[in-house]
Parts: C-alpha cells; sequence; structure tokens
C-alpha cells in the first residue's frame, strides 16, 4: 500500500511458451509466445485506501507492440495493530479490453483478501469474483481462488509457491457451482530488492484446463516518489 499522497508503479510482465491454444472465438488472441507489459500506476488516497490504474494493458508479438485495453482500481486494507499478524481487505477493479483479449469488453473483479504474516512466514489468499459489465456473449460470474505461500531465507530474499485456481461459474446467482471451464497454474516465486526497486519473479505451468503451458513472470516496483 502507498503511504497517503504517494505515488507507485509496478510494471507487470509475462511471457507464454508452449503449444498454440484453441480458439475460443474469431477475434481471441492466442497467448502463445506473446509478451505482455501492463504498467499500474497507484495513489495513496488514505492509510487504508489505494488508487490504482492499469494503462495501458499491451502486448508485444512478432516485433509489435499493440495496446490492449486500460483498468482502474480501489483497494481496501482494514485497519490493525501493530502486533496483529493477519490482515483483511477487498480490491474492486473495472476496465475495458480489445476484443482479442475477451469477447466482452466491460468487465469488472471484486476481490477479497486475507493473510498472515508472522516471523519469515508470509501467507495469503484472495477469492476473485469476476462478470462482465458489457457485451455481447453473456456468462455467468466466476470464482477464483488464489493462494500464495513464501519464507523469508535472509534479508533481501523469500521463496514461495503461488496456486490460481478456478473454481467455476455462478449459475443465475446460485451458490452452485460448475466445474466446467476450470483452469489452474502454479507458480515458484521469489521476491527480492535491488535497491530501492523491488522484484517479483515467477514460473510456472497451467494445468487441468488451463490452456497457457509455462507462464514466465515478473513483476518491477519503481521507486517514483522516494
Amino acid at each position: 500500500m502507498d503511504k497517503p499522497g504517494q505515488f507507485g508503479l509496478d510494471i507487470h510482465n509475462n511471457y507464454v511458451w508452449g503449444q498454440a491454444s484453441p480458439v475460443q472465438y474469431p477475434q481471441e488472441q492466442q497467448p502463445d509466445y506473446r509478451y505482455r507489459v501492463t504498467p499500474e500506476f497507484s495513489y495513496g488516497l488514505t492509510p487504508n485506501v489505494e488508487l490504482g490504474l492499469y494503462l495501458p494493458l499491451g502486448t508485444i508479438a512478432d516485433r509489435q507492440f499493440r495496446m490492449d485495453g486500460v483498468k482502474a482500481r480501489i483497494k481496501y486494507i482494514a485497519p490493525r495493530p501493530a502486533n496483529q499478524d493477519w490482515y483483511w481487505g477487498a480490491n474492486f477493479e473495472i476496465g475495458a479490453v480489445r476484443p482479442s483479449l475477451d469477447v466482452n469488453p466491460w468487465n469488472a473483479e471484486l476481490k477479497g483478501i486475507a493473510g498472515w504474516r508472522h516471523g519469515p512466514w508470509d501467507l495469503a489468499v484472495n477469492a476473485n469474483l469476476d462478470w462482465v459489465v458489457s457485451g455481447p456473449h453473456s456468462e455467468a460470474p466466476s470464482l477464483q481462488l488464489a493462494t500464495k505461500a513464501s519464507y523469508k531465507v535472509s534479508n533481501n530474499l523469500a521463496l514461495g509457491v503461488e496456486s490460481y485456481n478456478g473454481v467455476g461459474d455462478f449459475h443465475a446467482l446460485k451458490t452452485v457451482l460448475s466445474p466446467a471451464g476450470q483452469g489452474h497454474s502454479t507458480f515458484l516465486t521469489a521476491d527480492t530488492s535491488l535497491g530501492k526497486w523491488d522484484l517479483n519473479l515467477g514460473i510456472g505451468r497451467g494445468y487441468s484446463g488451463e490452456p497457457d503451458q509455462w507462464i514466465f513472470k515478473f513483476i518491477v516496483s519503481v521507486p517514483i516518489d522516494d
């Protein structure tokens, strides 16, 4: 979280390496052998509220760069005593992307955030509820669970495991979930820093319905307001 009045910048990068994925609709852009970069600008509004803007979503393939959309978010982390290990919060995100990324251009996500930090251990779980705001193809809201466990092996290095698991779709907003379309991916990660620059590195693989094969990702936190 940025401090009140502070600006931040995280640059998200990923590259998918694997076999061609099945095309779900005519305009869909296959992720295989593509490099995607997304600058995420943030601003601390209060000690517990942060605003963010993904601008732009970008894709590089065949030596060509194209802008694929923009998204905005607001994050809340509940206040807690300094000696409290656990925390919770929420994040709301809304944005528009090109049809090459999603058949429905306008989408939103509500993320429930929970975590626990104690000594060298850091555990976190996010419940992500995604739904269509506007578009030609009606879809039920879908749920994904994202988890991370990391252990700080030194003052400047933490090693961990991240997992992203599609639970399914809510049909008619009922609590029954459909297993159709589930996807799962797991990453080995490393968190470190170079001076004031923070780095999150990961290599992972999609399986059980997830079309992406090997995925390389890294996030660079740029100290633009330190």
